[in-house]
């Protein structure tokens, strides 16, 4: 039996707003903004959403084995912007490296998932995400 494609109505819109949620984040957090909290909780509901998404294609234990890998990619993200906000370059290189294992776990899930999707050119795409989420949050720091 061949994996289904997954189709972009739900799964790729979930997975769109992470963009805008962690943008979200990213500024109520390094401004020190009181919706912080409410920001970071709905950031990580967005992670159960994709998880969600995914069940009618992979099944219920694929959906919450990626909601999870994503979870940790999150938790690992205020790791990355509470670093670069403290200006703990150990620290923050120490999160990035964390941040990249957690970037490959997630290629290795998902292409496990549906053989249609190269491991390896996932794993790029994550690491450009990291890299340019990590670039967005020093340079607003340094503004």
């Amino acid at each position: 039996m061949r994996p289904r494609r997954l189709s972009c109505e739900s799964p790729c819109a979930s997975f769109g707003k992470i963009t805008s949620h962690t943008r979200n984040y990213i500024i109520s957090a390094l401004a020190d903004l009181p919706d912080n909290d409410a920001v970071a909780t709905r950031l990580l509901r967005n992670q159960d959403d994709i998880g969600d998404a995914i069940v009618p294609y992979y099944g219920p234990g694929a959906g919450k084995k990626l909601a999870s890998l994503l979870r940790d990619h999150i938790l690992i993200a205020t790791e990355v912007v509470k670093a670069a906000k403290a200006d703990d370059k150990g620290l923050l290189t120490a999160a990035q490296k964390k941040w990249s294992k957690n970037g490959k776990d997630i290629a290795a899930f998902l292409s496990g998932a549906n053989p249609n999707w190269p491991r390896r050119e996932f794993e790029e795409m994550l690491q450009k995400h990291l890299d340019l989420t990590t670039g967005e949050v020093v340079g607003r720091l340094k503004k």
